[in-house]
């Protein structure tokens, strides 16, 4: 029997096959933007107002073709340019509103309008007004859609002021009625995606604390309930998509700018380490799916505003179960040694990261014959195994030392 002896390790993060991966495409058409907001009508992706590289803000809109991998300028936003801003999709309807229409928050004006867009006709129709926070408009909310009908939750309402309300916005009758408040209290720079009939609303900023607490909202009982504890770091400004039934967070800030990729599974309440953005660090990014493949891009980055784009495609995943079902750990919790039954050649790689997301060892099965590992000199605490596949497949165990 051969044993891994484990020490602290920065090797980089390698991903393989088709699975799993970031794949660059060609920069955006409308130049280095940020704080834009994008959403998806079927198989076109949108990118809407935002701030470019000399500090002006936008309202205008612009249409991708994956097939293509090109931008077509729209017709431009009705109302003010704005950052910031929120958008949710409505059948072959998209609804945009809200936001700032300054770089400075002091100096500009906190918007409340909100638009409809008919990608048919290449129009915009004034939709009511968004009345939370008191009738004044509301900017750094977070935006989604959920059975026909929209929700904008969180946000800013001015100097030092947030919000915790959430809004249902119903087009049938075109009006907007207020739901059960976010339950991790006053927040901006929100998270939120969608897996079926329920919301995960959460992270941000609220004046002081970057968050990490996510909330599974469902609507038909409007209630909140606390999902499992997210596992990377905490972080505001961050991007988000949901593909295979499942939830992805991307990016970020939290004091520092992030490039990781975290992978969220409602039917098993846990999170799963992928792939890193295929690009640099940034936040204030747009993201979309269209066909099954994400597309994330622009955003602020170290050197400044960002116009890369790229595409991301997630893992096989009956593959992927097939592939975890056949790895036993025990035991689990483990005072010394954990034991590894079930690997085969389909599994080349093994790292192992602590709570935090800090790798402490990487690990080829190609050059060692592993069966076991020693976790005797590493403190007490949660580790996260990461086994991956010849063919980019990845998958998680959590392990428990004491």
């Amino acid at each position: 029997m051969r044993y891994l002896f484990l020490f602290i390790c920065t090797l980089p993060f390698f991903v393989l096959g088709q699975y799993n991966t970031w794949t660059k495409l060609n920069d955006v058409g409308m130049g280095k933007r940020e704080r834009a907001t994008g959403f998806a009508i079927g198989s076109v992706g949108y990118l809407c107002g935002g701030i470019d590289t000399a500090e002006v803000i936008h309202k205008d809109l612009w249409a991708y073709n994956p097939q293509a991998d090109a931008w077509t300028q729209k017709a431009d936003l009705p109302g003010s340019p704005r950052r910031d801003a929120v958008a949710f999709v409505i059948g072959q309807y998209a609804y945009v509103g809200t936001g700032m229409d300054s770089v400075s928050g002091p100096t500009g004006n906190i918007l409340k309008d909100f638009w409809r867009y008919n990608p048919q006709s290449n129009s915009w129709s004034a939709i009511a007004d968004f009345p939370g926070a008191g009738g004044q408009g509301i900017y750094f909310a977070t935006g989604f859609s959920v059975a026909g009908k929209g929700y904008l939750c969180g946000g800013k309402t001015g100097p030092n002021l947030y919000s915790r309300q959430l809004w249902e916005y119903k087009p049938s009758n075109n009006q907007w009625i207020q739901r059960a408040n976010f339950p991790g209290g006053v927040r901006y720079h929100m998270i939120s995606f969608v897996v079926g009939a329920k919301a995960y609303v959460g992270m941000g900023t609220d004046q002081n604390i970057y968050k990490k607490d996510v909330y599974c909202y469902n609507p038909g009982a409007n209630s909140w309930q606390p999902i499992a504890p997210f596992p990377a770091y905490e972080r505001a400004a961050a991007s988000t998509f949901t593909l295979e039934e499942r939830g992805f967070v991307c990016l970020g800030n939290n004091g520092g700018l992030l490039s990781d990729l975290i992978e969220y599974n409602p039917k098993t309440d846990s999170w799963t380490l992928r792939s890193a953005y295929g690009g640099s660090e940034r936040k204030g990014a747009i993201s979309f799916v269209i066909d099954n493949k994400a597309y994330v891009g622009t955003g602020k980055g170290t050197s400044g505003k960002k116009d890369s784009w790229y595409v991301y495609e997630p893992s096989n995943y009956a593959a992927l179960e097939e592939l975890e079902a056949q790895i036993q750990i025990y035991p689990n919790p483990v005072e010394s040694t954990v034991h590894i039954d079930g690997l085969s050649k389909q599994i080349n790689e093994l790292s192992i990261y602590n709570a935090m997301g800090k790798l402490i060892q990487q690990y080829n099965f190609q050059a060692y014959d592993v069966e076991s590992i020693d976790l005797t000199t590493l403190p007490q605490g949660a580790y996260i195994l990461q086994f991956r596949g010849i063919d980019g497949l990845e998958f998680t165990k959590k392990i428990m030392k004491r």
